[in-house]
């Protein structure tokens, strides 16, 4: 078994992080992408724990022994698949101590190649948290902004030193951006942010491409510290037309969005109900931002257009609402926002020259 230092571990390629703490433990927090291979269950766990406080240490590793032995088959039969996939594997548990120890040393007595993290989990959390100061991000930020549905996260996903906020949320950071699978939990949220930190890092990147977001995404909050950083960047403004940004949102809001609630409920008539449901609740929630009477005119327009896709089976009767409502309430938002802005403004263009431009900065 060798021990491999945090640092050097998210230098590898390839690589499988191996997870041996209880489920509960891996839910709540987890290195990105780890496999969760528990030695213990969680009853098991808490079982051990209290054997170690009334009768001693001797006695809950016996109780470890007995609850371990009748996995040992199964663990190895996972490790070794695992290990066909990836040229590295990394096991750890919450302090890199007796359970990720005794994991890997068994693996590797009977062939299996892998690597211990040291200090375990509870240092990896502390060594992605610093990833996040400031202080030691080398990258200056490039805030992409633009009102909403000019297709900023589309530019991202193209441009190599972006970090994708949004995604690394799982959440559109608008009123209707939540997704049907749920949002990571703030620590895991925080953590991966981390990992895209780390790996511009890595790859000496001089600029670091992010959008222009609000303190949160969702149910996400942004670290402080990172927020300000960021916020404190050059901006670039995406200039779209109205008719580019309706396109958009249609396309992802409507289109493709029906088809996740379709697949999601593996049933037309239901995924496009729960769709139609999510989106006029979602409106509900704006009335007092709104304002009722043009809440009413937009819910109309949704609903005409709705039943006319129902009966006709057309996407496009959905723009009268979605233009509505990025008159009456996105755009009302962002030039009052824009207008209080004091952030420096290094470039202007539509999406080919702002994709041009974005490029162009290493």
């Amino acid at each position: 078994m060798k021990t491999i230092k945090i640092e050097d571990a998210l230098k590898l390629e390839n690589t499988i992080f191996i997870d041996v703490r209880t489920e509960k433990e891996y839910q709540d927090d987890h290195i990105l992408n780890a496999y969760n291979m528990p030695l213990f269950n969680n009853d098991e766990y808490c079982e051990i724990g209290t054997i170690y406080k009334k009768e001693g240490k001797h006695e809950a590793i016996d109780k470890g022994f007995d609850f371990v032995s009748k996995k040992l088959k199964d663990m190895y039969s996972i490790a070794r698949e695992l290990s066909a996939k990836y040229d590295h594997m990394v096991i750890y548990c919450a302090r890199g101590g007796m359970r990720s120890g005794s994991v890997a040393n068994l693996l590797t007595s009977i062939g299996i190649d892998l690597y211990k993290l040291e200090g375990g989990y509870k240092e990896f959390r502390n060594y992605l948290i610093n990833a996040l100061d400031p202080c030691n991000i080398y990258g200056k930020p490039i805030v992409l902004t633009g009102y909403t549905g000019s297709g900023k996260t589309e530019i991202l996903k193209k441009v190599n030193n972006a970090i994708d906020l949004e995604g690394i949320a799982n959440h559109r950071g608008s009123a209707f951006g939540g997704y049907l699978t749920p949002q990571p939990t703030q620590i895991n949220f925080e953590n991966n942010l981390a990992y895209e930190v780390i790996k511009h890092i890595h790859k000496g990147y001089k600029h670091i491409i992010i959008e222009d977001e609000g303190k949160n995404i969702g149910k996400s909050f942004i670290p402080t510290k990172f927020y300000e950083f960021i916020h404190n960047g050059n901006v670039v403004l995406l200039d779209s037309t109205l008719e580019e940004r309706i396109n958009n949102i249609l396309n992802d809001y409507v289109i493709l969005a029906q088809k996740q609630y379709i697949d999601f409920y593996n049933n037309i008539e239901l995924g496009m109900q729960k769709w139609y449901e999510n989106i006029e609740s979602s409106m509900l929630r704006l009335k007092q931002k709104l304002g009722g009477s043009k809440l009413k005119i937009v819910l109309e327009e949704l609903r005409n257009a709705f039943k006319n896709q129902c009966s006709t089976n057309d996407y496009y009767h959905h723009t009268k609402w979605i233009e509505l409502f990025l008159v009456n309430y996105y755009d009302p938002m962002y030039k009052h926002s824009i207008s209080k802005d004091e952030r420096n403004i290094i470039y202007k263009g539509n999406k080919e020259s702002v994709l041009e431009f974005l490029e162009s900065l290493r």
